[in-house]
């Protein structure tokens, strides 16, 4: 189904339960709904579970803009307000847990809780350093090429500009700093696989500027990491969603700030 928005007609999944408490997955780059398909099941049989798809990915139209976090991130606001109009919890993982960030910097009176699934805060986090030189065409991105050419409304042809337009996005942005993280109110949980993408430090990092932080690493594991062990994933998305957050006197006692 699709929302109408302002800048677009969104595409979207609806599962579970829609009197139950809302949450909602965000997709990472180049990709989309699909990718959470391990995490669907487990999580609608407890919550109404909304999987928008953002600007030029796999079934939302492109527009002539660029890609940004930012215009991705208002869509993803006007979303909520429209479809969900309540309070609701983020899963983000990649591209989609940055923008958990910003919406939670941006707008918290929308957010309960926020799940990042290897997300990083600013662009020198990403352990990707050939990206600048990588082209449509490599053999690491056959996968999401085929996925796109086989639901895209542009078709397989407008793949080219929609890479383009992520490796951009990636190569500046985001940019935001612990003083931005420093804002956030609502309690995150940041998951991370040991070999995933992100630098480890730029990880802790990122736990360590929230106010109400909790951190996974998950062992054995990549960026694909809630495909890889989604029982451990979903276990610990589950639980942090559910249970009582450690008050932040405590985790400043744990961690020694």
């Amino acid at each position: 189904m699709y929302a109408e928005l302002t800048r677009l007609a969104m595409y979207y999944e609806e599962h579970g339960d829609a009197n139950n408490d809302t949450v909602v997955l965000l997709h990472g780059g180049m990709s989309g709904a699909h990718t959470w398909s391990s995490q669907i099941k487990p999580l609608s049989e407890r919550y109404r579970v909304l999987v928008p798809e953002q600007q030029g990915h796999s079934h939302t139209t492109d527009l002539a803009s660029p890609l940004t976090y930012q215009t991705m991130a208002n869509d993803t606001i006007e979303f909520i307000e429209r479809v969900v109009q309540q309070q609701i919890h983020l899963v983000g993982h990649s591209d989609g847990g940055i923008l958990a960030l910003l919406i939670a910097i941006q707008r918290p009176d929308l957010l309960d809780r926020a799940v990042l699934i290897g997300a990083n805060y600013h662009k020198d986090g990403l352990l990707l350093p050939a990206i600048g030189s990588a082209n449509s065409n490599d053999k690491e991105f056959t996968t999401a090429r085929e996925r796109y050419a086989s639901v895209a409304p542009e078709g397989a042809g407008h793949w080219q500009v929609i890479f383009e337009k992520t490796k951009r996005m990636w190569l500046t942005e985001p940019t935001l700093t612990r003083a931005d993280l420093a804002k956030i109110r609502s309690p995150v949980l940041v998951m991370v696989g040991d070999d995933d993408v992100i630098d480890h430090s730029h990880s802790v990092n990122l736990y360590q500027a929230l106010r109400e932080g909790q951190m996974a690493m998950i062992p054995g594991t990549s960026h694909g990491v809630k495909k890889e062990k989604p029982g451990i994933v979903n276990s610990l998305i589950l639980e942090f969603l559910g249970t009582d957050i450690l008050p932040s006197s405590l985790k400043s006692l744990r961690t020694g700030r």
